[in-house]
């Protein structure tokens, strides 16, 4: 991808202004992207000076930089949040895969009624939370739906259901609902959701008097506990503040290469929900907490007002989220601080060691690699392997590991179309080769930093035939296996062993990548040939299409058992005569 770029001219060229940065890796993959209020004193501080061990990883693999000038810091966040979502960089946080809070939404609709939902960046939306957990939320909606009569149906049905019999629908389908009948059914449940539960435990103590009456005393009870439950929960975690503000306490603690976060949602005077965070940062941590507030509040609702801790630049995230941010000092505010930053600070001493570990099974583990094999740290490593019988329904798979994890959603499947579906490996892996890095090198998709083949010297000889032939540049290796079928040692493109300790991190990564890549080939082989197994002796049967080859499989699971079914059990599952007797005579024939 060139020669490296000579930073220090490079840095004197870059603009005393705001703005985003990119830094780029050897095959010009943008691994981080930041913002600055003053983008060359931001850029030349990563070449100056010492930096700890991860920055240093970072620095290592920087090839590159590019940078963007912008208006404002605000237009240099809004920039830099845009092209992390675009590259998710190596180096960068990421929320992509953090989890999305559950809500109750009372839906803007004729006959409105109550849903929990996730998504809740629409506008003009009623939604109160948020819940812990997805069952609270439920919970909640069911008791809420057995107090007020709000419709339950998706659709309004042409008749009344259950649910209007006793007395939990205002069914909307039979009768003619006013506006004003729904607005106070509504604003019962806003008071409820808001903490103001009174009259609902009014309407619970009344229908459990009424079934006592009725000596139906095991519901009476079910309303007793359900009232209990109501008050027991309201009054946990009651908040000591003068207001009832929906507010968010932001803390966070750090050491040498972790961060921790904690986030109290805090509704109606009490703590409704956390959320926590921990996770290895490359910057500098204060910027770093900035940026995943800016990142968590993209997703979140942002309420009226954040509680931060003093260190944190709050004039930018004020602006991007519109909201006030406090930074108590003292009282009951600064206590409620401090909890977070303490729950934020326990987080990461219980689970330091537990995140230490899963760092040298996985990122410390794939650098290992890229030092055994003398190469670049291979942070995304693509592994190939053929599975055939005897020559026949040939297939192969790829995986991925990025940062020494699998990349699932990237895994792909290969069904070998040449040498008329008789494939030894070696044409086999020339085949896959080709065909995946083709399409890298036409899409310019991003390139691994390692290709990994199960097996010696055929396949490594295939695979570099083929990768030297495209003009690419992607170091190769093979694993090889010993007779009882073990993964043994590491064979480099020049066809040097490396031995590996076979206790050590890096080899269980090694086998962990072998065994994914073997598992994946043998699950898609197996597919192909009970495909063509069905198809081929219940294909050109004279009346059997395609559904009715599922319902035949679908019932007797297998080929073999339909052909034990008789004509009447076949003509019971929905086949006419004429059908059940092709398939019969045919299966015999067979």
């Amino acid at each position: 991808m060139g020669d490296k770029v000579d930073f220090k001219e490079k840095i004197k060229n870059i603009p005393g202004l705001p703005g985003s940065y990119q830094f780029k890796n050897n095959d010009g993959i943008v691994i981080y992207v930041g913002k600055a209020k003053n983008l060359k004193k931001r850029v030349s501080s990563y070449f100056t000076g010492s930096h700890d061990t991860k920055t240093s990883r970072l620095v290592m693999n920087i090839h590159d930089i590019e940078y963007i000038v912008t208006n404002s810091e605000l237009d240099a966040l809004l920039l830099e949040l845009n092209l992390i979502k675009k590259y998710n960089p190596r180096y960068n946080i990421m929320l992509t895969d953090d989890k999305t809070y559950p809500y109750i939404e009372i839906t803007n609709e004729k006959h409105p009624t109550l849903i929990v939902t996730r998504n809740i960046k629409k506008k003009s939306r009623l939604i109160f939370g948020p819940y812990p957990n997805v069952s609270a939320a439920r919970s909640t909606v069911k008791l809420l739906n057995k107090v007020y009569p709000l419709r339950k149906c998706d659709k309004l049905p042409k008749q009344e259901c259950l649910y209007y019999h006793m007395g939990q629908c205002i069914a909307p389908c039979i009768n003619k609902i006013q506006e004003d009948e729904y607005t106070t059914i509504t604003k019962s449940i806003k008071r409820f959701l808001k903490g103001d539960i009174s009259e609902t435990i009014n309407k619970l103590e009344e229908y459990m008097k009424n079934a006592s009456e009725n000596l139906e005393f095991e519901r009476a009870l079910e309303y007793k506990k359900t009232i209990e439950s109501i008050k027991t929960t309201t009054n946990k975690q009651k908040i000591n503040l003068n207001d009832m503000k929906d507010r968010d306490i932001i803390g966070f603690f750090y050491n040498d290469f972790l961060l921790s976060i904690e986030i109290f949602f805090i509704r109606n005077g009490k703590i409704n929900a956390r959320h926590q965070k921990l996770f290895e940062y490359y910057d500098d941590p204060i910027k770093t907490v900035e940026n995943y507030i800016a990142q968590f509040y993209e997703k979140e609702p942002i309420p009226r007002e954040l509680f931060v801790q003093r260190e944190l630049s709050t004039d930018v995230l004020t602006s991007f989220l519109n909201t006030k941010i406090t930074k108590p000092q003292k009282g009951d505010k600064y206590k409620l601080l401090k909890l977070a930053i303490f729950n934020a600070e326990q987080g990461l001493l219980e689970k330091t060691e537990i995140v230490k570990r899963e760092l040298d099974r996985t990122v410390l583990s794939t650098e290992k690699v890229g030092e055994l094999l003398n190469i670049p740290i291979p942070y995304r490593i693509e592994a190939f392997d053929n599975s055939n019988l005897f020559g026949e329904d040939a297939v192969s798979s790829m995986i991925v590991f990025i940062n020494g994890v699998p990349s699932r959603k990237e895994y792909r499947k290969f069904k070998i179309k040449t040498m008329n579906d008789k494939a030894s490996d070696y044409h086999t892996m020339k085949e896959v080769i080709y065909r995946r890095y083709y399409r890298v090198l036409m899409e310019n998709l991003e390139r691994p930093g390692l290709l990994l083949v199960d097996g010696g010297l055929q396949q490594i000889n295939a695979a570099k035939e083929i990768i030297e032939s495209l003009n690419l540049s992607i170091p190769i290796a093979g694993l090889i296996k010993n007779e009882k079928h073990n993964t043994s040692f590491l064979m480099t493109s020049n066809l040097v062993k490396i031995d590996i300790d076979r206790t050590s991190n890096v080899f269980h990564l090694l086998t962990r990548i072998q065994d994914e890549a073997h598992r994946f080939a043998i699950n898609y082989h197996k597919q192909v040939r009970s495909k063509g197994l069905f198809n081929s002796e219940l294909d050109n049967i004279q009346g059997i299409g395609q559904k009715t080859k599922e319902l035949l499989l679908k019932h007797y699971k297998s080929v073999n058992l339909i052909k034990f079914a008789s004509l009447e059990e076949l003509k019971e599952l929905g086949l006419n005569q004429k059908q059940a007797t092709n398939l019969i005579k045919k299966l015999k024939q067979d």
